[in-house]
């Protein structure tokens, strides 16, 4: 059995640390209501975007834009990946790193190259040690993204696909379901994905000004920008969630754990109490 000076420093540095679990639990909860505003406040920005886009996708014009075909033959496929910029989120970034890497591995299994553009220093770190072709990062973006921080790594992408060095593109993030729950999730950017629930079939079109060319390629970018914009903004609410939750997990541990190390040092103290009393009271009966 330890001492009871080797159990009083343990439990010491056991408080210590669930002091710091316990301020990281309080700045979380603090942010995570910051971090939950600004993710509502985009959400109807994204969810006209989308409507409009449904009308757009559906409509008959002349004019076929490459971000809405199909391609028959898949080489290539691109990856956006939001994730953290700091850890103590619990398992956040590693189940939505574990669900991307089968993703990555069924691609790589049909001979398909992959390329990933990272959003957050762990998704960088993470794919710089894996053997697929990183082609952009963008990290320390703060607690209030801004579009303009994810343009440079939008264009590469956005790029890649209308010069056909990528045929498909996908967003993986972590999508905030509520304080207790957030889902990895990984959505088809493009080319933009079938969906009768974002507009009607209808046989008419839009009057474009000046050009369909140049008004689909600005709107397509645009609403590419919201998604990848509103992804990142639920990964950052996500952050806060679960790191909150992990440091009240680690906090309640540390108090167990220093219930359990109290219990073991009066222990130690009433045997070694014990055991004085034993040899004061065997040296009176020797005299």
């Amino acid at each position: 059995m330890a001492s009871g000076r080797e159990i009083k420093t343990k439990i010491k540095s056991v408080q210590n640390t669930r002091k710091v679990t316990r301020a990281l639990e309080m700045v979380s909860a603090s942010k995570i209501r910051k971090a939950q505003e600004l993710m509502k406040s985009s959400r109807p920005y994204a969810r006209a975007m989308r409507q409009m886009i449904g009308h757009i996708a559906k409509a008959h014009s002349e004019y076929k834009h490459p971000f809405l075909g199909e391609r028959a033959e898949i080489r290539r496929v691109g990856y956006i990946v939001v994730s953290t910029d700091r850890g103590l989120c619990g398992g956040l970034n590693s189940n939505l790193f574990r669900r991307l890497l089968g993703e990555i591995r069924g691609w790589q299994e049909k001979n398909v190259e992959v390329d990933i553009v990272a959003i957050g220093a762990k998704a960088n770190a993470f794919f710089k040690r894996l053997k697929v072709n990183l082609v952009g990062s963008a990290t320390h973006l703060g607690e209030k993204p801004s579009v303009e921080h994810l343009i440079g790594v939008n264009k590469v992408m956005l790029d890649a696909y209308g010069a056909r060095r990528i045929d498909r593109l996908f967003l993986a993030y972590n999508d905030f379901v509520n304080t207790m729950t957030q889902k990895a999730t990984l959505d088809q950017l493009l080319p933009l994905p079938p969906s009768d629930s974002l507009a009607t079939a209808h046989d008419w079109d839009y009057i474009y000004e000046p050009s369909a060319e140049a008004v689909l390629d600005h709107v397509l970018t645009r609403y590419i920008e919201s998604l990848v914009y509103q992804a990142t903004l639920e990964n950052l609410a996500s952050e806060h969630a679960a790191r909150m939750v992990a440091m009240k997990s680690a906090s309640d541990n540390a108090s167990k754990a220093i219930d359990s190390l109290t219990l073991i040092y009066n222990k130690a103290r009433q045997a070694a109490i014990t055991q004085e009393i034993s040899e004061i009271v065997g040296g009176a009966a020797a005299v």
